[in-house]
């Protein structure tokens, strides 16, 4: 569903906002072996992020990335947005160059339902949302 630039971004911020929170910023280094991203390409995305205002970048030594805002803040869209266009029904399902409510393909009914909660899903569910989701998992498998 999202681009692998995009997935890098968001399981990025993901990382920062869990490691920050202790640590301080986190050094693009250590992202890229806990992530395992091509530091280049890790770079490049972190660049577009800091550039548009997602993380705020310090140089030198204890340097890194960190949040501009509390995780909790930070709609999902705000990250995959820089990356990759998520908004219901733009684009046909069937590759269509057309395809709306008055020329609909066969699958345009039931596909702007699901691209619509896609949409939304990225719109309200924030980056602490799935920290807290991820958390609660995590210690539900471990009392398991």
């Amino acid at each position: 569903m999202l681009s692998q630039t995009a997935e890098y971004a968001l399981r990025t911020i993901l990382f920062i906002a869990q490691r920050s929170q202790a640590a301080g910023p986190v050094q693009t280094e250590a992202i890229a072996e806990a992530l395992d991203i091509p530091r280049n390409y890790l770079s490049k995305i972190l660049h577009r992020l800091a550039q548009q205002g997602v993380l705020k970048s310090t140089r030198g030594r204890g340097g890194g990335f960190v949040l501009t805002r509390p995780a909790d803040q930070m709609p999902l869209i705000d990250v995959v947005g820089l990356f990759d266009q998520i908004a219901p029904g733009r684009q046909c399902l069937l590759g269509r160059p057309v395809c709306s409510d008055a020329h609909a393909c066969d699958a345009h009914a039931s596909w702007k339902d699901v691209s619509e909660r896609v949409a939304h899903f990225f719109r309200d569910t924030t980056v602490g949302a799935l920290l807290g989701e991820t958390s609660a998992a995590r210690r539900k498998r471990t009392r398991a």
